[in-house]
C-alpha cells in the first residue's frame, strides 16, 4: 500500500493535476473575496461591469495556470488538438457560431446590456451578455406596450448572423410616437390644432431639447436626413370624422406614460372648450326607411 503511495505521488501527473485544483481553489477565493470586497463599494450601475471583469480575470488566470503547469507538453497538446478540431467544430458548430455572434456583437457594438432592443423576434431590455446567449427581460406579448411581462429570454448569439437587430436605445436614445384624435364634423378645427399642440409642446417639449444633441450626433455619424424633432399636429379628413395626428419625440423608456399623460390632457381640454371641440366616434345615420308592403289574409 505504501509502495503504491509513493508511487502515485512521484507521478510527475498526479503533481501536476494536485496543482491544478490547489491553484483553482486559490483563483476562487480570490475571485470570491474580491467580489464581496468590491459589490459594498461600488455603485449599482457600474456593478454589473465590475462582476464580468473579476470573472474574465478569474478566467484567464486559470487558463494562465494550466498553460504554466503543462508548458513542457504545449507541442503534444498542440497536435492533438490539431487532429480534433475537425471533429469538434462539426459537433459544436452552433457553439462556435454563438461564440463568433458574441464577438460580432462586442466589435460591432450591436447593443450593450441595458439597451432596449428586438433580435429574433424578441422584444426586451438586455440584462445579460454571455459568450454563448444573450438574456432578455421581454417586453409586450400579452402585455400592451412597452412593459414587462416577467419572462426572461435567452437567446443564442448566432442570431447576429441570421437576422436583423433593432435598438432602441444605441446612438439615439429617443423616439418618433403618434397618436390619432378623432374630432367631430362642425368643430373650431384651428382651436383643435392649437389646443393639441400646445398640450403637445407642454408634456413632450423637454424630450424634443434633449433628443437635439443625439441628434446631431447622429447626423454628423451616418448618412442620415437633418430631420425636425418639434411636435407636429397634422389633419385629415375621413368618412366619419377629421382625424387630427400628433407626432412627438419622446425616450423610449416613457412612451406610453407619455401617451397616457396626453391623452388625459387632451380629454380635459376638450371638455373646457365650452362645445367648440368635440370628439367625434363612428356613428350610424338612417336617412331612409324601406317601403314595406303589409298584406292581410
Amino acid at each position: 500500500m505504501v509502495n503504491i503511495l509513493k508511487g502515485i505521488t512521484n507521478n510527475p501527473n498526479f503533481i501536476k493535476i494536485l496543482l491544478i485544483i490547489i491553484g483553482l481553489i486559490v483563483i476562487l477565493i480570490l475571485v470570491q473575496i474580491s467580489k464581496r470586497s468590491l459589490s459594498k463599494r461600488i455603485k449599482a450601475d457600474n456593478w454589473y461591469k465590475t462582476k464580468k471583469i473579476i470573472n474574465a480575470v478569474g478566467y484567464v488566470l486559470i487558463i494562465l495556470l494550466v498553460l504554466g503547469i503543462y508548458n513542457d507538453r504545449l507541442g503534444g497538446i498542440a497536435v492533438a488538438l490539431g487532429v480534433a478540431s475537425v471533429g469538434i467544430a462539426f459537433a459544436l458548430q452552433e457553439v462556435i457560431a454563438s461564440i463568433a455572434g458574441w464577438i460580432a456583437i462586442m466589435a460591432g457594438d450591436f447593443y450593450r446590456p441595458g439597451d432596449r432592443v428586438q433580435v429574433g423576434g424578441i422584444k426586451g431590455d438586455v440584462i445579460d451578455q454571455g459568450i454563448l446567449r444573450t438574456t432578455v427581460m421581454e417586453l409586450g406579448d400579452w402585455i400592451d406596450a412597452d412593459l414587462y411581462n416577467g419572462r426572461i429570454v435567452r437567446i443564442a448569439n448566432s442570431f447576429v448572423f441570421k437576422e436583423p437587430v433593432f435598438n432602441y436605445s444605441a446612438d439615439f436614445p429617443f423616439l418618433w410616437n403618434e397618436i390619432k384624435i378623432p374630432i367631430k364634423f362642425g368643430s373650431d378645427y384651428d382651436r383643435a390644432r392649437e389646443l393639441l399642440k400646445d398640450i403637445a409642446d407642454r408634456i413632450t417639449g423637454e424630450y424634443a431639447i434633449d433628443s437635439q444633441k443625439y441628434w446631431d450626433e447622429m447626423v454628423r455619424e451616418y448618412a442620415i436626413e437633418n430631420a425636425s424633432l418639434d411636435t407636429k399636429v397634422t389633419l385629415i379628413i375621413t368618412d366619419n370624422w377629421v382625424e387630427y395626428t400628433v407626432r412627438y419625440v419622446v425616450n423610449f423608456r416613457k412612451r406610453r406614460t407619455v401617451q397616457d399623460e396626453l391623452f388625459s390632457e387632451i380629454l380635459r381640454a376638450i371638455s373646457n372648450s365650452d362645445g367648440l371641440v368635440e370628439l367625434a366616434s363612428a356613428t350610424i345615420n338612417i336617412t331612409e326607411f324601406p317601403t314595406l308592403n303589409i298584406v292581410h289574409k
